[in-house]
């Protein structure tokens, strides 16, 4: 497999090159020498390996992140968003987080075995699991793969609450699942939304769900009467901010309850791959947008600190919150008044019996 360490943009791709995995004990770089080479593709196809999962929920203590558990049943990212936080991890299968986050995927399989195995434990507490963490959950492969759904129907069966967040429409053909979960207060979807330009989200998110077809995911599941909100993630000073208006407006008309937002994260390899894209798709803005992201972070490109490393610090930091919550005060998102309803039930879990139950 080619890693592309020459820099191009790529059709329907978003990182414009593959930088050097971290834990390789050596480094090869391309050098033009000034002989003849053959041309890099400007479309790259995408390649799935198979993983049998040897567990299934991701475990957390962060202080910053509403939720102790996550489940992915992916790893890499077809969507391919170049600001992607979890592209790092990537480097942790012997592949890279530029091209081949987005291009060389893992399918995980035996998920639902693994969760068994996991509710059936004396000592499981039950808690909502976030559903993705690392990955999203109904990227294209999912329309052929259908882990997610599988996923859904079994937490269903044992009563176990999730939170879903994704930027895919496909989430729309899950309804019945969403909905039986739903009436049982077991799930709670956010729906990502980054902008509502579209010429911007083709380089930004090249393979994502467009913003319209985002607003009307977003409605549909309203109208199913399945609790929805929305993530304003990342905001990218210089480049997005600007839009929050009419991003949350948009969100609320189409029926969000609420709304929660991060700043742009550029941990590791991410913030190469950024600045890169940054150059190649708008150069004039580049210097401005990488100066308040340094000034949002201590000077430099990422703060890892918890309390910070979502939300950021200094004058410009603090200014995107005040905006933020002002909108949501003044379009009604985020009402305390109607947070106790969109609360999960714990109280409904009923582990699967266990195969050795069956002689009891």
């Amino acid at each position: 497999m080619p890693h592309f360490d020459i820099k191009q943009t790529r059709k329907g791709r978003g990182a414009t090159y593959n930088p050097s995995n971290r834990f390789a004990p050596t480094h090869s770089e391309t050098e033009d020498d000034g002989w003849w080479q053959e041309e890099m593709p400007t479309r790259l196809a995408t390649v799935v390996s198979e993983e049998r999962a040897r567990s299934a929920l991701a475990w957390n203590d962060s202080p910053d992140l509403a939720f102790d558990r996550s489940l992915n049943p992916y790893r890499g990212c077809e969507h391919g968003c170049i600001y992607c936080y979890a592209r790092p991890s990537h480097a942790y299968w012997d592949m890279s987080p530029g091209i081949d986050f987005e291009t060389r995927l893992i399918a995980r399989s035996g998920l639902v075995d693994r969760l068994r195995e996991e509710f059936c434990k004396r000592s499981y507490v039950c808690r909502p699991i976030a559903f993705s963490g690392n990955t999203d959950c109904y990227q294209p492969l999912e329309a052929e793969r259908g882990t997610s759904r599988e996923i859904l129907g079994f937490l269903l069966e044992c009563r176990h609450p999730v939170s879903i967040i994704t930027k895919s429409a496909l989430i729309l053909r899950d309804l019945d699942l969403l909905g039986e979960l739903a009436r049982r207060r077991l799930v709670r979807v956010s729906i990502s939304l980054t902008s509502l330009d579209t010429e911007l989200k083709r380089s930004l998110e090249p393979r994502a769900a467009s913003p319209a077809a985002r607003l009307r995911t977003v409605q549909r599941l309203h109208e199913a009467g399945i609790p929805v909100g929305v993530m304003v993630a990342p905001v990218i000073p210089g480049l997005t901010d600007h839009e929050l208006d009419r991003l949350l407006a948009a969100a609320r008309d189409a029926g969000a309850q609420w709304a929660g937002w991060t700043l742009l994260r550029l941990p590791r390899e991410v913030a190469p791959l950024f600045e890169d894209w940054l150059e190649a798709h708008y150069p004039e803005r580049a210097r401005k947008v990488m100066s308040l992201v340094r000034q949002s972070r201590g000077g430099a490109d990422y703060d890892s600190r918890f309390g910070k490393r979502m939300r950021g610090e200094g004058v410009f930091a603090e200014l995107i919150a005040q905006r933020f919550d002002k909108i949501c005060r003044r379009l009604g998102l985020n009402d305390p008044a109607t947070s106790e309803s969109r609360q999960l039930d714990v109280t409904a879990f009923r582990p699967p019996r266990a195969q050795g139950d069956l002689f009891e």
